[in-house]
């Protein structure tokens, strides 16, 4: 089965109409849905999403997304020594200086065996990921 990263780049542009990457990852969330894709995030990525929508109308939507992520058994959340890494690469500046949610990522979807994320973060793309739009 298909699994892809969902990063808070993409999960913004899908529901922001006026985000200048909206097009492409309605799309690919689309095509996600209709293949069987195995979508994951990870908390940090929620509390970055959280931040970014706390004041929007759709604020709700991202509390059952949480929810839903919880549910399915899909929302990856590091462990100590995870987050410890996560800092190590933040302090040496891997992939490009990227910052230290994406450093969390980077962990997360090496520990689940990922290779795609749902962005176009170029730091996705200097770690070695494949990024989807």
């Amino acid at each position: 089965m298909r699994q892809v990263f969902l990063d808070t780049v993409g999960l913004l542009a899908v529901r922001e109409k006026s985000d200048q990457w909206h097009v492409s990852p309605v799309s690919a969330m689309s095509r996600f849905a209709n293949l069987g894709t195995r979508t994951w995030t990870s908390d940090s990525v929620m509390l970055e999403c959280g931040n970014a929508v706390a004041r929007k109308e759709y604020h709700d939507e991202f509390v059952n997304m949480r929810i839903d992520f919880l549910t399915l058994g899909t929302l990856a959340v590091p462990t100590e020594l995870e987050i410890d890494f996560a800092w190590d690469a933040y302090a040496r500046r891997f992939a490009a200086g990227a910052g230290i949610v994406d450093q969390i990522s980077f962990v997360l979807i090496k520990r689940l065996g990922i290779m795609e994320a749902f962005t176009n973060d170029e730091h996705f793309r200097a770690a070695g990921f494949v990024t989807l739009f």
